[in-house]
């Protein structure tokens, strides 16, 4: 039996109007339990209406055969959900694997450009709204080509989104835009016990990224796991700060310390590369693309089973903490020396060590076009003991073996220039492991 709860009234219904009451008190009451945010100016509209509600009970356990159109009568549960990850470093068992095809370099918009380096920009002027230069498209294509296969090697399910051209051209009340990639699922999909939350990124051009997971996302729910996904943002110009420092790093630095970006608080959004999980522990940063909306949306979304933790960092740019902090193994966090982390003392408290990873090797000459060198951290545990690591990395590859932790080397340098490391271009379906806490 499945009890529903019916809104009477006209097609729109105003129920609504008693679901917004209790928003703006819950605003105001700012129910932060494990949460800190600062104070932001979050605007919940006004409906002033009366409505009935009454409950009724629907039976969903007629005898009918399953269909195309009615999947409810299909006979799942959770328990047997292929998909189930609660951290970083359980044994990998499923993962979904990004891909170049398709790919559109994003137009040169407010939001791209807060979270490009200056140098940059005439490749974004040029390219932006077409296909990535020919070569790094082919190679990179084969790079995660062979990548996929190594993870095949090691008993790893490997999945790939859909083929999209995100060079077509959409347009919705408030914006007009072409897409950018199905190249880092790492961004769009947070995956929390068997749950599969979609992101409601902050940039236009990766607004439409979800049509090329969505078969994957049904098959996935269709054998039980559960799928949600954050509010649709409208990303009108009401979203950024079109004064927004983009130059002058100084004055970055100082609004960041302050919580300010080029994102402001008009609308919940976030990245799911924003988060790190670590079993009933889950830190998340305030970024250029993940605001304290988004951040709080998520605290309330996944409940009291989890702890979401704030984490600041001395960076000027922030955007996706897994080539900032990274949780390996239980007890082991990778911390960029470069972006210290004001949380630090809670990992030490709590007995974990804390390894700050070695300079990247990667040559200045190397295009990476939406991200720094220090792709050389992002990389992706096959187990407590194993990660796969950039095959031209020595140095990082030597602090792996320092801890010992086997490296599987791979090189993905073109892969590297679309803006993500081997965590960025995956997401974890399914690990080995049950839900613990390590704090």
């Amino acid at each position: 039996m499945l009890r529903i709860r019916i809104f009477l009234g006209g097609c729109r219904g105003r129920e609504p109007s008693k679901l917004c009451a209790l928003a703006r008190a819950c605003v105001s009451a700012r129910l932060v339990s494990n949460l800190t945010i600062p104070n932001v100016n979050i605007q919940v509209p006004t409906v002033q209406a009366e409505n009935r509600v009454e409950e009724a009970t629907l039976d969903w356990s007629a005898k009918a055969p399953p269909t195309r159109h009615n999947p409810l009568h299909l006979n799942v549960s959770p328990k047997n959900s292929p998909v189930c990850s609660y951290n970083e470093w359980d044994p990998l068992k499923e993962v979904i694997v990004g891909r170049v095809e398709g790919s559109c370099v994003p137009e040169f918009t407010i939001e791209v450009k807060a979270n490009s380096y200056e140098k940059n920009w005439p490749f974004f002027q040029q390219y932006g709204g077409k296909a990535f230069p020919k070569e790094f498209m082919e190679k990179g294509k084969q790079e995660i080509e062979e990548f996929c296969k190594v993870l095949t090697a090691e008993g790893v399910t490997v999945r790939r989104p859909d083929i999209v051209d995100f060079s077509q051209l959409y347009s919705t009340p408030d914006f007009s835009s072409r897409g950018l990639y199905a190249a880092m699922p790492r961004d769009f999909l947070l995956v929390v016990g068997n749950e599969l939350i979609e992101s409601p990124m902050a940039w236009r051009s990766r607004y439409m990224e979800h049509r090329a997971y969505r078969p994957l996302i049904k098959e996935y729910f269709l054998k039980g796991a559960k799928w949600s996904a954050g509010p649709k943002p409208m990303l009108s110009d009401d979203l950024y700060d079109y004064e927004y420092p983009i130059q002058n790093v100084e004055e970055r630095h100082k609004l960041a310390f302050e919580g300010k970006f080029v994102t402001n608080e008009f609308e919940p959004t976030f990245d799911a590369a924003d988060f790190i999980r670590c079993g009933k522990d889950i830190f998340v940063q305030r970024s250029q693309v993940t605001n304290y909306f988004g951040i709080e949306w998520m605290r309330r979304h996944l409940g009291e089973e989890y702890r979401l933790h704030l984490l600041t960092f001395k960076d000027p740019n922030p955007m996706h903490i897994d080539a900032t902090f990274n949780t390996i193994a239980p007890g082991i966090v990778l911390a960029n020396p470069d972006r210290p982390c004001g949380q630090i003392e809670m990992f030490k408290k709590a007995g974990w060590k804390v390894v700050h990873p070695p300079k990247p090797v990667v040559p200045d000459s190397h295009p990476l076009w939406l991200s720094s060198k220090w792709l050389s951290m992002n990389v992706l545990m096959l187990s407590p003991t194993r990660v796969v690591v950039e095959k031209d990395e020595i140095p990082i590859q030597k602090m792996f073996e320092s801890l010992g932790i086997e490296c599987v080397k791979v090189g993905i340098r073109h892969a590297n220039s679309f803006g993500g490391g081997f965590h960025c271009w995956t997401t974890d379906v399914r690990r080995e492991g049950t839900l613990q806490s390590y704090f």
